[in-house]
């Protein structure tokens, strides 16, 4: 079975050896969570500090790493480099596809941390800032959020997208995180150690999408039990939810990615550009507008301190909590987001790529953190008390909270977030759904509706036992410990894109050199060809037509008339076109002497029989002559 998209095709698997064994690994974690919750909450929490303990400065380090890594592929000849065949056109749009960026699922945390980040760093603030004013706190607590959702993730995941958009689309291997090791372990990514490989990172995108169902059930709970007052903010309403959208996701998965995620992201994306004008327009603009300038200033100024900083001679609790926490879940997600962006990035440049999913997403995140952080952080620093105890005990609730402080407009502006929350998780179930399926199914990129739909109940039923063990803090935990095994396999992936991209690089150096030298080649030829021709031959005629003058006759029928054909005269342009150098006229004389031969001989043959025709003509002259003197002298007598 094959589906057709534009001009590219995509052909339907059967699910792979990795399906049984990361599906029933996954079955048997909702089995345990929801048999035993404490048992699940205690080992996570000791699986946490062994991680943190042992492991956060190898988060921090590798996340350099690759922002590092992505920014250099850019501004390096390797940016020329297209992310599939050089004739290959995008797919989709430049909008459809960053709203399909957004609506991959990272927009749940938008949407979630926007309020809540900013003002929860000023609340509780790195330790570098506990006993600054509230204005360097308040300045630090924006910084640490456009941190958090900037260059870094989004770098994290241009590595995997871009590592598998090009083997994909440029190499013609499957969407399978082990194809990207072809380089270092040739055909043994096809053994078992690579599906190892490929059950790692299937186990790693089931934790951090997982991480994202529970975030989107905690906040459209939340906004709801908000705005009607009724409808109550606990664990059931939580799983009531996940129950609805898993079953309205299977619509859209069944509607294709063409279908229903690509709709579904143009329409969030829209509903979410609402949702930020708005909130420009009615909120502190000037506070806002300074705000973007100087945390965009501060961010720059520090990430570098920022990026490296694990804080070893004081209490690293914070930045586990924080900043390590978010390094692992976008790890944890880099598996998902790198199959699904590069499936919806074949035909652009790695250029191209990187300034759309590295810089534009990351100036999104300066304006949309600093448009609702900012707008926060305001209202607290004004004295709105309520919203901070949000912030820092319900953060689900925040946004509505903030919304509400807005009159009728902001709760009209909390039902379309209500909305776009919903939508995000519908398309961040679908998409995620799709991903596993693909990396389950031998990477075919269009898998069958059974395997997404049975990735999609494991996902929820994931969700739903993180919830019940630990809450939030259960879904955090989850994501830094699963997250870790992928972040090794990262590092080795960015030796692995060097090798493929170095090798590439070479061929394409010979093609283009090949090419210029074919371009120069055809300019001098061009240039030169007439004179040389003309002095070619008249060179070769003298020494050609003594050699042929006393056998043309002879030879003329039996060896000429059988090899001269009007084509000979065209090959012999393309073998000399090819042979041209420098000394053109030196080398070529030689060479073309045999070519041009032939040539000659139709002209010595044009030549002789004008000159036979007109001996010819000459002796009838000398005959008539002599008849009519013969004629005349008769007559004479």
């Amino acid at each position: 079975m094959n589906i057709t998209v534009k001009n590219f095709e995509y052909e339907t698997k059967k699910p792979s050896i990795v399906f049984y064994i990361s599906a029933s690994l996954v079955a048997l974690f909702v089995l345990w969570g929801a048999i035993g919750p404490e048992s699940l909450a205690n080992i996570s929490d000791s699986a946490l500090g062994a991680t943190l303990d042992n492991f956060g400065w190898f988060y921090m380090l590798a996340t350099a790493l690759f922002i590092v890594f992505v920014i250099f592929l850019a501004v390096s000849p390797f940016g020329r480099l297209k992310l599939g065949k050089p004739d290959e056109q995008p797919e989709y749009k430049f909008y459809t596809w960053i709203g399909m960026l957004f609506s991959a699922g990272i927009g749940v945390g938008f949407v979630f941390w926007g309020v809540a980040e900013p003002a929860l760093y000023y609340l509780d603030p790195h330790p570098d800032f506990m006993f600054e004013s509230d204005e360097v706190k308040a300045n630090a607590g924006l910084r640490y959020a456009v941190f958090h959702w900037a260059l870094h993730p989004w770098a994290i995941f241009s590595l995997v997208a871009l590592t598998l958009a090009y083997v994909q689309f440029r190499k013609d291997q499957p969407a399978l995180i082990s194809s990207a090791f072809q380089p270092l372990l040739g055909e043994k990514v096809r053994g078992p150690f690579g599906k190892g490989i490929d059950t790692l990172a299937v186990l790693a995108t089931s934790t951090g999408v997982a991480t994202t169902f529970g975030l989107s059930a905690l906040q459209i709970t939340g906004g709801l039990s908000h705005l009607t007052g009724t409808i109550p903010n606990n664990a059931t309403t939580q799983f009531i939810i996940i129950a609805i959208v898993t079953f309205l996701f299977i619509f859209s998965a069944a509607s294709g990615i063409n279908k229903g995620i690509r709709i579904l992201s143009v329409t969030n994306l829209t509903i979410a550009a609402i949702l930020l004008i708005f909130i420009i327009i009615a909120g502190p603009t000037l506070f806002i507008a300074e705000s973007i300038v100087t945390t965009i200033g501060g961010y720059l100024a520090n990430v570098t301190q920022m990026s490296l900083d694990l804080n070893p001679f004081g209490d690293g609790e914070w930045l586990g909590m924080y900043t390590i926490f978010f390094w692992a879940w976008h790890i944890s997600w880099a598996p998902f987001m790198g199959i699904f962006i590069a499936r919806i990035s074949r035909g652009r440049t790695i250029r191209e790529f990187v300034a759309g999913v590295l810089i534009v997403p990351s100036l999104l995140a300066v304006i949309w953190f600093t448009a609702f952080g900012g707008t926060t952080l305001d209202m607290i620093l004004q004295g709105n008390e309520q919203l901070g105890d949000l912030v820092v005990n319900d953060v689900e609730v925040a946004l509505f909270v903030m919304l509400s402080e807005f009159g009728i407009f902001g709760i009209i502006m909390s039902i379309l977030a209500v909305l776009l929350i919903i939508i995000f998780f519908i398309t961040s179930a679908d998409s995620a759904s799709y991903v596993l399926g693909a990396m389950t199914s031998d990477g075919s990129l269009n898998p069958k509706l059974s395997i997404k739909v049975i990735w999609g109940f494991l996902i929820a039923g994931t969700a739903s036992v993180l919830l019940i063990s630990g809450g939030l803090t259960g879904l955090q935990t989850a994501s830094i410990v699963a997250a870790l095994p992928f972040a090794i396999i990262m590092v080795v992936m960015v030796f692995s894109l060097l090798i493929m991209m170095g090798k590439d690089m070479r061929k394409e150096h010979k093609r283009n050199r090949r090419r210029q030298t074919k371009r120069v080649k055809e300019e001098v030829y061009g240039d030169m060809y007439d004179t040389m021709k003309e002095k070619v031959y008249d060179d070769m005629k003298e020494d050609v037509y003594e050699q042929v003058k006393d056998d043309v006759y002879d030879d003329m029928k039996e060896d000429v008339y059988e090899q001269v054909k009007e084509e000979v005269y065209d090959d012999m342009k393309e073998e000399v076109y090819e042979q041209v150098k420098e000394d053109v006229y030196d080398d070529i004389k030689d060479e073309v002497y045999e070519e041009f031969k032939e040539k000659v001989y139709d002209d010595l043959r044009e030549d002789l029989e004008e000159q036979l025709n007109g001996e010819l003509e000459t002796d009838v002259k000398k005959k008539e002559d002599t008849s009519q003197k013969k004629k005349n002298d008769s007559k004479k007598d």
